[in-house]
Formats: C-alpha cells, sequence, structure tokens
C-alpha cells in the first residue's frame, strides 16, 4: 500500500516514525530529562563526558537534546563518527571539523588545534567534541586524548570531550593504561535499559506529532512491540510502520497484539 493511502486510512499528516525530525521536535522519555539536564550543566562547566547505553536506547536524541540546549553564540559543537581511525588520520579529522587545515604531524595538529581554540577562548566560544562509537577508539587515540583534556597544567580546559559509546566503553576506560584520561571525566552518565512505559509515551508522542491524538495500538499491542524490541527505538520505528501498514491493507482501524508478533516474528 502506498504511504499516502496507508496514512490516509489512519488520518495522519505525516509518516509518524521518520527520521528527518528537527532537533527541537525531538522525543526522549520523560524521566530522562534529569540526565539531560546533567548532560548540558556538565559543557557548561567545560567538563569531559561518558554518555554510554545500549543500541537504540537514544544516545544520538541525547546528543541531539544538548545540541538544542546549547546556545550557538557561546558553543562550537563538534561531531567526529569514524572511530575507528588511527591516531594520524584521528587528528586529521579533527582538525577538518575544526575548519582546519590538516597538520603532518600529532605536534602540529596539537599546535594548530591549541592555536584555534585560544582564539575561539577570546571570543568566549567552549568547543566541544562530540565522538561517537567511542568504544572503536583505537588504542593509540585513547592514549593522546588525554593530552587534549590536559591543558595549561589542568588550570582550564582546552576543550570538553564527550565520549559516546556501548557500555564497554566504560571497561576500556578503567583500563590501566587508561586511568589518566579516565580520571579527568568527572561526569560519568549512562543510558539504561527503555522500560513499557517508555515505549508508550514514545508511539504516543510520535503519533500526536503526525497528526493522530488516540494512538491505533491497543495495550496488549504496546507491550508485544516492547517485548519484540525492548524499547530500541530503530526496531520500534520499523515494526510499528509495518504494523500499521498490514492493517491498513486489512481496513483495520487498531492495531493488536497478534499483529504485532506476527510482524516480529517477520522482521527477525
Amino acid at each position: 500500500m502506498s504511504g499516502a493511502r496507508w496514512l490516509t486510512h489512519f488520518g495522519l499528516d505525516d509518516l509518524p516514525f521518520a527520521k528527518d525530525i528537527d532537533d527541537a521536535d525531538l522525543w526522549l522519555p520523560s524521566r530522562r530529562a534529569a540526565l539531560v539536564d546533567e548532560l548540558v550543566d556538565a559543557v557548561h562547566e567545560r567538563q569531559h563526558v561518558t554518555l554510554t547505553g545500549e543500541p537504540g536506547v537514544g544516545k544520538t536524541c541525547t546528543l541531539r537534546a544538548l545540541r538544542e540546549r546549547l546556545p550557538d553564540a557561546g558553543f562550537r559543537l563538534t561531531y567526529c563518527h569514524n572511530a575507528t581511525l588511527g591516531r594520524r588520520d584521528f587528528y586529521r579529522q579533527l582538525c577538518l571539523a575544526l575548519g582546519l587545515s590538516p597538520k603532518a604531524t600529532a605536534a602540529a595538529v596539537f599546535y594548530a588545534v591549541g592555536a584555534h581554540i585560544e582564539e575561539l577562548g577570546r571570543e568566549r566560544v567552549h568547543p566541544v567534541l562530540l565522538l561517537d562509537e567511542a568504544h572503536l577508539l583505537h588504542q593509540d587515540v585513547l592514549d593522546h586524548l588525554h593530552v587534549l583534556a590536559n591543558y595549561e597544567w589542568d588550570s582550564r580546559p582546552l576543550l570538553s570531550l564527550v565520549l559516546v559509546g556501548l557500555p564497554e566503553l566504560n571497561d576500556r576506560m578503567r583500563l590501566h593504561r587508561n586511568r589518566s584520561l579516565w580520571s579527568r571525566i568527572h561526569c560519568r552518565l549512562a543510558l539504561g535499559e527503555a522500560l513499557p512505559e517508555d515505549t508508550v509515551e514514545y508511539i504516543d508522542a510520535r503519533m500526536q506529532a503526525a497528526g493522530i491524538k488516540q494512538s491505533p495500538f491497543d495495550s496488549d499491542a504496546l507491550t508485544m512491540l516492547h517485548e519484540a524490541t525492548l524499547g530500541r527505538l530503530r526496531d520500534i520505528d520499523h515494526i510499528a510502520t509495518e504494523c500499521l501498514k498490514r492493517a491498513a491493507r486489512r481496513k483495520l482501524k487498531r492495531v493488536d497484539a497478534a499483529l504485532v508478533q506476527n510482524v516480529a516474528k517477520d522482521c527477525a
């Protein structure tokens, strides 16, 4: 069934589980509001941060919430997602992300980055480096991140590092070899497992954003959806969309647990 037809069937104005959502319209569980506050406060205080969680529990949404909350005038966010680079290529990526010309050596890069940060400091702008998939960082990169975290004898921060990754990131950081960097990270945040009420809240929020006030998913269907996906948003998006399409084909106005179970089995 075409997108327009199944949307019309349920009275939806837009795709309820589309990915192209503005930061201001992102959904986060209400119970995680305090965690976002902690993250924002840590960056305002120029701290370094680790943010860990299982796949699909909302790490990217949390980063986008951070971006939405920080004023453009006082902060410069730089997002680096290629965590599998070696030290030299990592520094080159850092230069490019900061708008600098890549340098031949790590020392030259550090000098260029330091000069750039000094300039931003004079402009009262604090850089924030977001390193996604940080659990995949090469050890030689981790060996040198503490240099970025240690500036002017620790008297003031060069920038805020936000290391984002799976829970095994904390295991790596606790290794004796990484103790220098780990000791400088005072804000250590973890996104726990999603709860059933998070899935209910998420579905309701996405449906309302798409134009309808009453979710077409029965309560038992939402329970089954959470069990099938463990609350992982990417899986919820996929299965919930397919459920709506199949219900529309059958001219059903409600999605029940049996339909969710069948779709989840087919998508497994």
